[in-house]
């Protein structure tokens, strides 16, 4: 088996043309080997002082399959690591930009044949190629080799860079829909990933707008699936599953309604609505896999949480009817709020009420926002009041109390 070893004075090019012309021609004879491959070199070297760097690639990558196929993983990663080089000297970026995409096209064409070689050569081209959009079309082909290698593993640590890919590349909705896609995909199969997974999914449905239906029409199974992981996920108590074109044609399908409307319970109602839906379509909940046990301990969390939301003080007896529960297991339930981080609480046994300081909404549209906007004023109006008083004492020589004044620093 030959090696890459250029000699200290062979350009690495000319020692990557020797090197898989003598593995091309290695069942010929000598003497037509030799010739072989001289002819080879010299038609790399020419094409080198030309400047015909894309033609160079093509020349290069014509024993490809014999050459990925029978040399060593370290041999492979030198002479693409020299190949995927020459993307550099391109004169225009169009020209850099193809040249990527016919090493890519090569490399991947068998994504069964050493995938995790395959995806390191991948991430060499993508660090070589200046063009944005280039990045983006590498960066895509690697996630496509990734899941079709069954090498997911490989890529997953980069999906926590996308937020800065994305900047980078500048590219629109359409191409944003198809990478998200492939990372929820990828990741709903990963053990201990499911938020991970359901984070990219809305992401995936965020990108259709209400402005294209038959565009839209296309998100209808992942939006099904977004609201049964939505529903399914124990701990997972908010999202804006509703606020989403992608979720809210749902409403008007006669195919899955009555989805959306149990994702409807489980973000804007209490748990006696969902089990007055579940009386009613209980093979819907069977059909996607949902268990109803779950489901009412999620809605009882999820009604507590409405409870508090809408209420600083709630008597032990509000919570034991809301969450139909015996009277002792008032203050488990709020204990499991307080865990669940639905909400803060403290326990007032003397009067059985919980006091409430703060609870996490299960939605947060524009009513939220305006409740906020509405308390943020409030808080402004006081500091400012505080502010005018202190002014003021300070104008008549009065003394300040020391816990003003400390609450204004």
């Amino acid at each position: 088996m030959s090696i890459v070893v250029p000699t200290s004075d062979e350009d690495p090019t000319l020692a990557v043309a020797r090197f898989t012309g003598e593995m091309a021609w290695a069942q010929a004879g000598p003497d037509i080997a030799e010739a072989q491959v001289a002819r080879i070199c010299v038609e790399a070297d020419n094409l080198m002082q030309e400047g015909r760097w894309s033609d160079l690639v093509s020349l290069l990558l014509t024993s490809f399959d014999l050459v990925f196929a029978n040399a060593q993983e370290k041999d492979l990663e030198c002479v693409f690591a020299v190949i995927c080089n020459l993307v550099s000297k391109a004169r225009s970026p169009d020209e850099a930009l193809a040249m990527a995409d016919q090493i890519a096209t090569k490399l991947t064409a068998n994504p069964n044949d050493k995938p995790a070689v395959q995806l390191k050569i991948l991430f060499s081209l993508y660090n070589i190629i200046g063009n944005p959009y280039g990045k983006f079309l590498i960066y895509k082909r690697a996630l496509k080799l990734a899941i079709n290698g069954k090498v997911s593993e490989l890529i997953i640590p980069s999906f926590k860079r996308i937020d800065t890919f994305l900047k980078e590349w500048n590219i629109g909705a359409t191409e944003r829909r198809e990478l998200y896609h492939g990372m929820t995909n990828i990741l709903k199969d990963v053990k201990g990933s499911t938020k991970e997974s359901f984070t990219f999914l809305m992401k995936y449905l965020e990108t259709f707008a209400e402005e294209d239906p038959h565009t839209l029409s296309e998100a209808k199974e992942e939006a099904v699936r977004a609201i049964i992981e939505f529903v399914k996920a124990p701990d997972m108590f908010q999202c804006d599953l509703l606020e989403l074109p992608a979720v809210r044609q749902l409403q008007q399908d006669a195919k899955y309604a009555s989805v959306y409307a149990l994702l409807e319970i489980f973000l804007t109602r209490r748990l006696d609505s969902y089990l007055e839906f579940q009386a009613a379509n209980p093979s819907l909940l069977t059909n996607y896999g949902i268990s109803h046990e779950e489901s009412v301990t999620k809605m009882r969390l999820m009604s507590l949480g409405d409870l508090a939301s809408q209420m600083q003080e709630i008597p032990y007896a509000h919570v034991q009817d809301t969450l139909k529960i015996p009277q002792e297991e008032v203050e488990y339930w709020i204990v499991r709020g307080i865990s669940s981080k639905l909400l803060d609480a403290k326990m007032d046994q003397m009067r059985q009420v919980a006091v409430i300081s703060r609870c996490t909404e299960r939605v947060f549209g524009v009513a939220q926002w305006r409740e906020l906007y509405s308390k943020l004023g409030v808080w402004r109006d006081n500091v400012s009041n505080v502010v005018k008083m202190v002014q003021n004492s300070r104008a008549a020589g009065n003394d300040i109390p020391q816990a003003l004044v400390a609450a204004m620093h």
